[in-house]
Formats: C-alpha cells, sequence, structure tokens
C-alpha cells in the first residue's frame, strides 16, 4: 500500500530500512538474513571483488539516469564533482550513456592523476582550475559541500541540472538568484531503484565501465588501517574493497 514503491520508487518509502543503517546495522556480521526479493545472482564473468562494487555503482546509475532524464539532451557536457567511488562511476556511466564530454572535479593530486592515467578521466583540481561560467549542462555533486553547490550554480548552464548526491554538513551554497532566473534544475538522489541496481551490475559484468583500475583491493583484516588512511587522505583510489581470504 506504499504509494512510493507502487510507483517503482521503493528507496523513496518512509518506512524502509537500509541494511548497515539503523534501525539495521550488521553488514560486516559474518551471515545477514535479508527478503529473497533483495538477492540479485552474481553473473559468473563478474570476480566477487567487482560484484561488490555494484552498490555505490548503483548510487551513481541512479544519479546519472535522473539527470539525463531531466535534462532532456543527447551527449550533454557532463560535469562531476568529488573523485570518490560514487564520482568516478558516475563518470564512467556518463562515457557509457554516450556523454558529449566528461569532466571531474577532484582536490587530490595523486587521485586525479589515478583516474587519469587508469582510467582515462578528464580531471582538473576545482581550487586552481575555473572552466568558466555556464560550462556545463549536466553536473553532478557527489560531495554535497558548501563550495561545490556554490561551483554547480556557477557553472551550469542555463536551463542546465544538477544532481545532488554527496551529503557533507551545510545546508548553503546554492546561488537561489541565478537558478531561478535562469531556470536551472536541482534534484536530489538517494540511493537507487532495483532496477538500478540491476543495470549497475549488468554494466559490471559487461565490463561497460572499463577495468576498474581505480579500485584497491585489501584484506579484511587491514580493514580499520584503511578507514584511517582514506580518513587522512593517504589514497589514490577512489575505492578500497575489503576481501575476506577463503578456506582452504
Amino acid at each position: 500500500d506504499c504509494p512510493a514503491a507502487l510507483a517503482g520508487r521503493p528507496h523513496l518509502s518512509p518506512t524502509r530500512a537500509i541494511i548497515s543503517m539503523p534501525p539495521r546495522p550488521g553488514a560486516f556480521a559474518q551471515f545477514v538474513t535479508i527478503p529473497e526479493r533483495n538477492l540479485l545472482p552474481v553473473p559468473d564473468s563478474l570476480s566477487l571483488r567487482d560484484a561488490a562494487l555494484s552498490e555505490p555503482v548503483a548510487v551513481s546509475w541512479h544519479a546519472m539516469r535522473i539527470g539525463l532524464e531531466r535534462l532532456g539532451q543527447p551527449h550533454p557536457r557532463v560535469l562531476v564533482q568529488g573523485g570518490g567511488a560514487i564520482g568516478v562511476a558516475a563518470a564512467l556511466i556518463a562515457r557509457h550513456l554516450g556523454a558529449g564530454s566528461i569532466h571531474l572535479a577532484e582536490p587530490h593530486a595523486g587521485r586525479r592523476a589515478m583516474l587519469a592515467s587508469e582510467a582515462g578521466i578528464e580531471t582538473f583540481d576545482p581550487i586552481t582550475h575555473d572552466p568558466g561560467e555556464s560550462a556545463f549542462d549536466l553536473i553532478i555533486d557527489a560531495v554535497g559541500a558548501v563550495a561545490t553547490r556554490q561551483a554547480a550554480s556557477r557553472l551550469v548552464r542555463p536551463g542546465g541540472v544538477i544532481v545532488h548526491v554527496g551529503l557533507l554538513p551545510g545546508q548553503e551554497g546554492y546561488d537561489i538568484r541565478r537558478i531561478t532566473l535562469q531556470e536551472i534544475t536541482i534534484t536530489g538522489s538517494y540511493c537507487y531503484t532495483p532496477d538500478d541496481f540491476q543495470a549497475a551490475l549488468n554494466a559490471l559484468a559487461q565490463g561497460a565501465l572499463g577495468q576498474l583500475a581505480w579500485v584497491e583491493a585489501r584484506p579484511l583484516e587491514a580493514g580499520p588501517q584503511a578507514f584511517a588512511d582514506l580518513d587522512s587522505g593517504q589514497v589514490n583510489a577512489a575505492k578500497i574493497v575489503l576481501e575476506v581470504a577463503q578456506a582452504g
């Protein structure tokens, strides 16, 4: 009887529950019980390491899909703000779906270099480089900071679209006057639909996002250090996957 679920958007249901988040913690448990409808088979062609990326890639797929739908323009000029897993996947999905040009803004020099060499993504430092006002048709904000909202307000063209995905603290930043006078669309993007998740899994299995060399694998027991390294900015990789050693 949930209107959101009936509309194919169960992720917007007021009664939704997400494993690993309150009130359902426990994603790091050895065994987890979930409804059968939440399960998707992993294609034989996809390693468990790469299959673990299906969740963040689904977030990116959802954001890019709704952004393109709202823009309604072929081959757009796309800017992705943020070189984490969500942002990198969004840039690769934009390429897969036929974007005219793709740029990724990331202040971490090591990560920019890695993404340029390993993923072929054109990057720039948003602190030192200014693409110019109205440079992009579609902007995916995978950071969600005051500074990225300020930049997106200026860099999107009149009639363009901003998709807000990141959730850093703070609510300020958008230039409401320009957004109003230039009829700029801002939309939030949260999680994904079941169809988005399946599309993300298919894209990974088909190799549509490339070799995924922007992902680093570490053993499960190195998890605490991995989180510390990410927090301190010592990791060039956009994503760290923790691997469990197979028995025997």
